[in-house]
C-alpha cells in the first residue's frame, strides 16, 4: 500500500516503555508511553517472537546471526530506502494495526501496512520515531497512577539523558531502563481485552 502518512497533529509521539507479561494469559505486552505525557500509555499484546525481537534491542543484545527485523534493515539499506516513522493507526475488533512510512532513494514516501510489533521492532533497530493516532490512544490507552509514576528520563536511549521536543521525531523510540513500566503500575482491566 502506498500513500501519505497521517498529520502530526493527529498523533501522539510514543516510546517503548518496556515489555511485560499479562498475568492471566502469560502473553507479552509491549507498553508504548507518550513522550510528552509519560503517565499515558498504550498496552499492545504481541507474540513471543516479536517480544524477543523488541527485547534484544532494548537490552542491546548482539546476536551472532540476523533476526528477521535485522534482515529487513539490511534489505532496506541495500535498496537505499529508510524508515521515516512507524504509526499505530487503528484498533479493530481487538486487533491493532500500524503503518511503516518508508522513503526511497528519491525521497518518495511508501506506506506499508504492518503489525505494530513488527513496526516497533524495525523502528527500534533504525532509530525511527513511533507514533499512535490520538483516536487509538483515546480508545485503548490508559493513564498510570501519578503517585507511582517516576520522573521521565526524556532520553532516547539508555545512554541519552535528555531529548528536546524538536528531537522527538529524529531519535530512537526507547525509554531509559529506569523508566520501564512495572507490571504493578498497570491496571488489570487493561489486560485481556485485545487480540494478538
Amino acid at each position: 500500500m502506498t500513500g501519505a502518512g497521517k498529520d502530526h497533529e493527529d498523533e501522539v509521539a510514543v516510546r517503548v516503555g518496556g515489555i511485560v507479561v499479562d498475568p492471566r494469559s502469560q502473553v507479552p505486552v509491549v507498553i508504548l508511553r507518550a513522550v510528552h505525557e509519560p503517565s499515558l500509555y498504550l498496552p499492545i499484546f504481541i507474540g513471543g517472537l516479536e517480544a524477543t525481537a523488541i527485547a534484544t534491542v532494548l537490552a542491546e543484545v548482539a546476536l551472532p546471526r540476523p533476526m528477521t527485523h535485522d534482515l529487513m534493515v539490511s534489505l532496506l539499506a541495500h535498496l537505499d530506502a529508510r524508515v521515516e516513522r512507524v504509526t499505530v493507526t487503528r484498533l479493530e475488533e481487538g486487533t491493532f494495526y500500524a503503518e511503516i512510512a518508508l522513503l526511497d532513494q528519491l525521497d518518495a514516501k511508501i506506506v506499508v501496512d504492518a503489525r505494530p510489533s513488527d513496526g516497533i521492532a524495525l523502528a527500534l533497530r533504525v532509530g525511527a520515531p513511533l507514533f499512535v493516532l490520538k483516536g487509538v490512544m483515546a480508545e485503548a490507552g490508559a493513564v498510570s497512577d501519578p503517585e507511582l509514576e517516576e520522573e521521565p528520563a526524556g532520553g532516547a536511549s539508555p545512554d541519552d539523558a535528555t531529548q528536546s521536543d524538536a528531537d522527538v521525531e529524529d531519535g530512537p523510540a526507547v525509554l531509559a531502563e529506569d523508566d520501564d513500566v512495572r507490571l504493578e503500575d498497570l491496571e488489570p482491566e487493561d489486560f485481556g481485552k485485545y487480540k494478538m
